[in-house]
């Protein structure tokens, strides 16, 4: 089987020097800006809106976007370089702009240039922000789950229903809105959903309570109510029919913005407890010079550096559109998230009881990364995306003597059937 199912030519981490100063831009941006706004964040739990403006006016929300559209360009090593900067000191921040991708990318990928020109340029400059509404009371990673409804009504469409956690939908102009438009077929549970974009000014949509979730504090999901609300055909993105693969694929490429987030907030956290040991003394000198913690760091550093490799190979592999992304995506995806709980456990650890101190800041790490092991897909739906690959890959003619990765990803069909 050699090394299936990834080569060594697979593995490949290579960054430009403009995407380096890209780097210290957003690094200078989160160390100046956000830094001395935390404490204010944490205690509001809201996020300032002169702080969304600075972003915009450094362009940061039209990162990922083409220069056709007024975004910035670039790629998704862009978009996970910033999401980690950002993440490493204001994680909530950082799932603001990266929600926008829930939106850009199924215009990207399924919309038509009509929709493109016209939503994409306002969510570039920051004047408008977007949202993504799939998960339901009664579904989340199970995305042919969902109940709401859209019926033909003339020349559109009518919608009814009621989606739960969805972030930034009270700040967002636009919204991307799943919902069944014909029943399963069978042997195709996925079949019959559509995807749709809704405005925030619909007659019929709300935004309801906001849901007080344990993290990201300034960033808080909403519920979202549609009764009644009508959309035309050209509101549509992609296929009737065949949203599922709109709202998977979307995740395919979003996870990988998660795992840089997860790899900021593990990379937070170790600066934080590698600042807090050499300060803090005990029986003498710097607790960092005692073997308990001085292995608990350099633990924390090898686990931090390995997410970083993965997350970023995933980023390089959806940027050269290697089949085998997806797998690649899964992965750094559970991966990074559990170490960003590992690490930031283990900071807590090193500061004793100033770690549980919610004044000290340490302990939203915590709380902060135990969000990314659930949302953009839960850690054991990745690890089902990577078993069925596998799995598929050596049941196919010829899988037991497989040297290389198999040319064909699997379908949105395939993953979760």
């Amino acid at each position: 089987m050699g090394s299936f199912p990834f080569g060594p030519g697979d593995f490949r981490v290579e960054f430009t020097e403009e995407q380096e100063v890209f780097r210290r831009t957003v690094e200078r941006f989160a160390e100046e800006s956000l830094r001395p706004r935390v404490r204010e964040v944490e205690a509001a739990d809201s996020l300032p809106r002169d702080l969304l403006e600075a972003a915009a006016s450094l362009g940061l929300t039209g990162v990922g976007i083409p220069q056709d559209y007024g975004g910035q360009g670039g790629g998704f090593k862009e978009l996970a370089l910033m999401s980690e900067e950002i993440s490493r000191v204001l994680p909530a921040f950082a799932t603001v702009l990266l929600v926008n991708r829930l939106f850009v990318d199924p215009l990207m990928l399924f919309g038509t240039e009509e929709q493109r020109r016209r939503y994409l340029p306002p969510i570039a400059s920051g004047e408008a922000f977007a949202a993504h509404a799939n998960t339901e009371p009664g579904a989340g990673s199970d995305v042919a789950g969902i109940s709401t409804r859209a019926e033909r009504s003339g020349s559109g469409w009518v919608i009814n229903g009621r989606k739960m956690f969805i972030s930034s939908a009270d700040r967002a102009r636009f919204f991307i809105v799943s919902a069944r438009t014909s029943p399963p077929e069978p042997g195709r549970r996925w079949w019959g959903l559509t995807t749709f974009i809704v405005e925030r000014d619909a007659p019929g949509l709300s935004v309801g309570r906001r849901i007080e979730v344990m993290g990201l504090m300034g960033e808080r999901p909403h519920e979202v109510i549609l009764e009644n609300v009508e959309v035309p055909d050209s509101s549509v993105v992609g296929r009737v029919g065949e949203g599922f693969k709109v709202v998977v694929t979307t995740y395919d490429y979003s996870r990988i913005l998660v795992a840089a987030q997860a790899v900021g907030i593990a990379q937070g956290a170790l600066e934080a407890a590698l600042s807090y040991s050499v300060q803090r003394q005990a029986f003498g000198k710097p607790i960092a010079h005692f073997e308990g913690v001085s292995f608990r760091l350099a633990e924390m550093l090898g686990e931090v550096s390995a997410a970083r490799l993965l997350t970023y190979w995933a980023a390089g592999m959806a940027e050269s559109r290697n089949p085998n992304f997806v797998l690649a995506a899964s992965i750094a995806k559970y991966y990074a998230t559990e170490v960003a709980v590992r690490v930031a456990r283990d900071a807590i650890t090193i500061h004793g009881g100033a770690g549980v101190d919610r004044d000290a800041l340490v302990e939203r790490y915590l709380r902060d990364a135990m969000i990314t092991t659930i949302y953009e897909g839960a850690n054991d739906v990745q690890r089902l995306t990577i078993a069925k690959s596998l799995l598929r890959a050596l049941s196919a003619p010829g899988g037991p003597s497989i040297e290389r990765s198999p040319r064909r990803s699997l379908s949105p069909a395939e993953r979760y059937d």
